[in-house]
C-alpha cells in the first residue's frame, strides 16, 4: 500500500471539504429515529437509495417500531423489502435484529459501536451512520462511494473500507465527522462518479490524483 502525504491532507481537509460541500446537493434522510436509521442502512446494502427508502417506509407504516416487526411474517417482511438487494437474507435479519433489541436493549438502539456491533450483519459502517445520523455522536461511516472517493482523491490508498476508516480518521478532525459520510454520498452521485467522473468541473481537481495522474492524460491523449 503506497504512503500518503498525510501532512498536506491534513493541511487541506478542510478546504477540499468545503469545496465538497459546494458541489454536494443535500442528502435525503428517510428517518431520524435511531432504530428506523438502523434497518434502513441494514436494507441499504446493494440497493439504490429510493428503493430502500420504500422499503423502509413500508416497513414502518405497517410495524411502527421493533416489537411490531419482531412479531412479523418472514413472509409479510420479505413481499415489503422485495425490491430490495439480498431481500430473503434481509427479510430475516431484520426481524432477528428487532427481537434481540427488544430481549437484550429493551427495544432501544444501543448507542455504541460495540454493542451495535454485536447484532446481526451489523458492521462498522452501519454502526457509525447510525451513531452519526441519529445519536448526533462523531463517527466516520465509510461506505463504497466514500471509501472510493478517498482513494480516488488520494486521502488514503487502501483495499477495504476499514482500512480507509482508519486512514482517515488520521486526517480528518472529529469536528468534521458528523455529516461527512452524507456529504460524500451526494458528491459520489453528482461528480465523483465511480464512471465518468466530472472532473472537468469539480472544485477540488487541483487536489485530486485521480485528476492530476490519469485524467488529464486521458483529455490530453483524446486531442491528439
Amino acid at each position: 500500500m503506497a504512503a500518503i502525504n498525510r501532512k498536506y491532507a491534513r493541511d487541506h481537509i478542510r478546504e477540499m471539504y468545503e469545496l465538497i460541500k459546494e458541489q454536494s446537493p443535500p442528502h435525503h434522510f428517510e428517518f431520524s429515529d435511531p432504530f428506523w436509521v438502523l434497518i434502513t442502512t441494514v436494507l441499504s446494502h446493494r440497493t439504490k437509495d429510493p428503493v430502500t427508502d420504500a422499503a423502509s417506509r413500508g416497513l414502518y407504516e405497517k410495524y411502527h417500531d421493533s416489537y411490531g416487526l419482531a412479531s412479523a411474517e418472514y413472509d409479510d417482511v420479505k413481499e415489503i423489502i422485495a425490491k430490495v438487494g439480498f431481500s430473503n437474507v434481509k427479510a430475516q435479519r431484520v426481524i432477528d435484529i428487532s427481537r434481540i433489541l427488544n430481549e437484550e436493549y429493551d427495544g432501544k438502539v444501543p448507542s455504541s459501536i460495540e454493542e451495535l456491533t454485536k447484532l446481526p450483519g451489523i458492521g462498522r459502517k452501519t454502526a457509525n451512520v447510525v451513531l452519526a445520523d441519529s445519536f448526533g455522536i462523531p463517527a466516520l461511516a465509510v461506505d463504497t462511494h466514500v471509501h472510493r472517493i478517498s482513494n480516488r482523491i488520494g486521502l488514503s490508498k487502501t483495499r477495504n473500507p476499514g482500512d480507509t476508516e482508519i486512514e482517515l480518521k488520521k486526517i480528518v478532525p472529529v469536528e468534521m465527522w458528523l455529516g461527512f459520510n452524507p456529504t460524500l454520498v451526494e458528491f459520489g452521485k453528482t461528480i465523483c462518479k465511480p464512471i465518468g467522473p466530472r472532473c472537468d468541473i469539480c472544485k477540488i481537481n487541483s487536489f485530486c490524483d485521480y485528476y492530476k495522474k490519469i485524467y488529464i492524460k486521458k483529455s490530453t491523449g483524446n486531442k491528439k
